[in-house]
């Protein structure tokens, strides 16, 4: 939402976007996503579509992360060469990086070693962009990259408890701290370092 926010506010008048969600097309299913890919025709795709999720949502579910997010990049990636789109973007995630590394971290360490072992499906799922990207720029010239930024946070979170990222999370405990009157209890040791954005 933070990028249509954006654009609403700012729009060319020779651009036209469209902005999709889940309920648009089913991008876990080949049908669906080349069905709106012909619908709409688009010259430039910026893919955020994934399975997301805090620790609580992903873990023990590493395989349906893994195969459900492998399916939907397949989906859209093939789906943009095959309509020939000039310019895929897409959304990485900080979980990609190796759970054993050392800091600062950049994008030329996100193939130095294995991802947390707590989220490897999402991890390793999200890496695979970078190769598809790569593969098929080297096969068919396909314009394809991704970025990579750090946490983000915002206004269109997810707040629920059981489902939620670091931000979101917090401002929910604390929230229903605040409601119950009980303690505000914060989880981990205090050592981690994360970086964030708001969106």
């Amino acid at each position: 939402k933070g990028i249509q926010m954006v654009i609403n506010g700012d729009q060319r008048e020779d651009e036209k976007w469209i902005f999709l969600s889940s309920k648009d097309a089913n991008l876990l299913s080949k049908e669906e996503t080349f069905a709106v890919f012909e619908k709409y025709k688009p010259t430039h795709v910026i893919h955020l579509a994934a399975l997301v999720g805090g620790l609580y949502a992903i873990m023990g579910k590493n395989c349906d992360f893994f195969r459900k997010n492998m399916k939907m990049n397949d989906n859209i990636l093939e789906a943009s060469h095959k309509t020939k789109v000039k310019k895929l973007v897409s959304c990485l995630s900080s979980s990609i990086f190796p759970h054993k590394t050392s800091y600062p971290i950049d994008e030329t360490m996100v193939h130095d070693g294995p991802p947390h072992p707590s989220f490897f499906g999402y991890g390793y799922a999200k890496r695979m962009v970078d190769v598809l990207n790569k593969a098929y720029n080297e096969e068919y010239g396909c314009l394809f990259t991704s970025v990579l930024p750090c946490n983000i946070f915002g206004p269109h979170d997810n707040f629920n408890p059981l489902q939620s990222q670091v931000i979101p999370g917090l401002i929910s405990k604390a929230y229903e701290a605040k409601k119950n009157g009980t303690a505000f209890e914060i989880w981990g040791t205090g050592a981690a370092q994360r970086q964030f954005i708001y969106s």
